[in-house]
């Protein structure tokens, strides 16, 4: 793990993982409604893989999803992965995506950390330009990125084959640095 961070919201705590988040983590990735948009529920080690995936992200390129807490309690994971994947449709990019436990919906949490997080990324980092990407039925994550100002994309929607869903249309909406850097 890497040395902490944390980022203060009027009401959320963004910080970095550590090894204690994983009974929270496995909780809401064992959610079939959480997860229903991913093919559904994960287990305990698709649960470990994710969170040390996300630990090794802000080690590696300084930045990835951080935890989300509301007084003092798990909520989910919001913040924006690097991928440098140049087999994805869309090449190596940055993406913002987040993932709220049940108990936590509709609180408008999600804007609000990501709104966090993209500010973070741009002035901390030397990204420039992320992503965001959902499926065409997926009507509350569009109004997240309607809320965050993301500008939709059309000229980088994508088709990808998922090994657990199977073939998934991407609809991109995209934000660069001057929309969240005074």
């Amino acid at each position: 793990m890497t040395e902490p961070r944390t980022i203060l919201t009027q009401r959320l705590r963004l910080r970095t993982w550590t090894d204690t988040d994983r009974d929270s983590l496995a909780q809401m990735m064992a959610d079939p409604e959480v997860m229903h948009d991913y093919g559904g529920p994960v287990d305990r080690s698709g649960s470990d893989a994710k969170l040390d995936e996300f630990a090794a992200g802000f080690v590696r390129d300084g930045y990835s999803r951080w935890l989300v807490e509301a007084n003092g309690e798990f909520v989910g994971y919001v913040g924006i992965a690097a991928h440098a994947d140049d087999d994805h449709p869309l090449g190596a990019h940055s993406d913002l995506g987040w993932r709220l436990s049940r108990h936590a919906w509709g609180k408008g949490y999600a804007t609000e950390a990501a709104r966090a997080a993209l500010a973070d990324v741009f002035v901390r980092t030397d990204v420039s330009d992320v992503v965001a990407y959902t499926s065409a039925d997926n009507v509350r994550s569009q109004a997240v990125m309607d809320r965050l100002g993301l500008l939709r994309d059309e000229s980088q929607d994508f088709v990808v084959e998922y090994p657990v869903v199977g073939e998934w249309t991407g609809l991109v909406w995209s934000a660069s640095a001057h929309q969240y850097v005074p």
